[in-house]
């Protein structure tokens, strides 16, 4: 088998939070690895991932991620002795610099650390995490509707060609 690995396997899930594209206006984002047990990544490879209630804290100084409330289901065919919990805090893997420059824009008012997608690259799970701030109803509103009219406008020059 010659050759280099590709970046990514076809088969293997990508496990999306699209709720929280809705929710909040997502500036700058991340790419951190996870640290994981052996059945927490089965259990991502077979998709078994909640990231709706998610959210990341972020501590200065010592430098520090740490993912909360995401829940990754048990692994049945690995038996009880050697599960895991499926909602306990995991540690997120990134630079010092990367870390203090969030941890110092989540001291700033309104803005929250959000888990935005999970899937593997090069066999290593890793998670795309947002800085965000929340949106109000009516910019929700005002989102859609712009969606909605990007959509119709492309619809229409799909049908004139």
């Amino acid at each position: 088998m010659a050759g280099g690995s590709s970046a990514h396997v076809p088969n293997e899930p990508t496990i999306e939070n699209r709720q929280s594209r809705h929710d909040y206006e997502i500036g700058e984002t991340l790419e951190c690895g996870i640290e994981l047990l052996g059945t927490e990544v089965k259990s991502i490879r077979a998709g078994k991932v909640s990231l709706a209630e998610g959210y990341v804290s972020a501590v200065g100084e010592p430098p520090a991620l740490s993912l909360h409330s995401v829940h990754i289901a048990e692994y049945p065919p690995a038996g009880k002795a050697v599960q895991h919990e499926p909602v306990r805090v995991r540690r997120l893997l990134a630079h010092r610099k990367e870390i203090r420059k969030f941890a110092e824009e989540v001291k700033r008012k309104g803005f929250t650390i959000v888990p935005l997608k999970i899937y593997f690259k090069n066999g290593r799970a890793k998670i795309l995490i947002g800085l965000g701030t929340g949106r109000k109803s009516a910019d929700k509103r005002q989102a859609i509707a712009a969606r909605e009219m990007k959509r119709d406008i492309d619809r229409a020059m799909h049908r004139r060609k």
